[in-house]
């Protein structure tokens, strides 16, 4: 799976879209199947609403947000009452899922910078995860919050930053548009959310009794499962990128 999605995010425009709009329509379904254990029309709405608003995020971004709002209201309105508040977490999957789907299309859209930013956010995702397992495996120690996750450690923790840290080192080396040091910590920064996005997940699946978002990939479970670290890395990118008005690659 890898190397197909790898190019459409070196291709970028709606080569990337594309690939953006398909993970969104499963994570929808994830979702709604974490909250109801079946696929309603809350969840085929959100799913639909957010696959077109990441085909609309190359050309209008903040059409595609209103269309991700909208799909979020319509879908807790469709939902059905069964205790649990399930209207809210109807609604509340749409912007999960969708605004982090329409800030990766939009980061991307910037060009070189863009193609620049995309990749080095992967590299910090997947540094963050493979420095916390190695780390948290190697050290253990105290769990950092076993309510939500008994396997997360705060040694991994330290070891996911130390990584994110040492690929925004590289990164500002290699790049030159921004102070490696200056990207270190900003990416050390993105790697405590990033965590923090996968703690989140993680209490949604335990709050609902659920091991796996799904089984959609044979012994890593879910799409969900595997991008909610990066789903809040983007976010938190392209709100700073936005509130700025500057790539945070371009910082001077």
């Amino acid at each position: 799976m890898a190397p197909p999605a790898l190019l459409a995010a070196w291709l970028g425009g709606y080569a990337f879209a594309a690939l953006v709009l398909v993970a969104t329509g499963i994570m929808c379904w994830e979702w709604e199947r974490i909250i109801t254990q079946r696929f309603g029309w809350s969840g085929r709405v959100a799913a639909l609403g957010c696959m077109i608003a990441a085909v609309l995020a190359v050309e209008q971004p903040a059409l595609a947000l209103l269309l991700v709002v909208a799909a979020a209201l319509v879908a807790a309105v469709l939902a059905r009452g069964q205790g649990k508040c399930p209207r809210l977490w109807a609604g509340l999957g749409p912007l999960y899922a969708g605004l982090p789907a329409v800030a990766l299309v939009w980061l991307r859209g910037d060009g070189e910078v863009g193609r620049q930013t995309l990749f080095w956010l992967l590299l910090l995702v997947w540094a963050t995860d493979i420095g916390a397992y190695a780390a948290g495996r190697t050290i253990g120690g105290p769990l950092l919050m076993p309510a939500v996750s008994p396997k997360k450690t705060w040694a991994g923790l330290i070891g996911g930053v130390l990584s994110a840290a040492l690929v925004g080192l590289a990164a500002g080396w290699v790049l030159q548009s921004v102070h490696p040091l200056a990207l270190a910590v900003g990416s050390g920064a993105l790697a405590v959310v990033a965590q923090a996005g996968d703690l989140a997940e993680s209490w949604v699946k335990r709050r609902w009794g659920v091991k796996d978002s799904s089984n959609i990939i044979p012994g890593h479970g879910g799409v969900l499962d595997r991008v909610d670290g990066l789903l809040a890395a983007a976010g938190a990118v392209a709100l700073v990128s936005w509130a700025t008005g500057t790539a945070v690659l371009q910082w001077q």
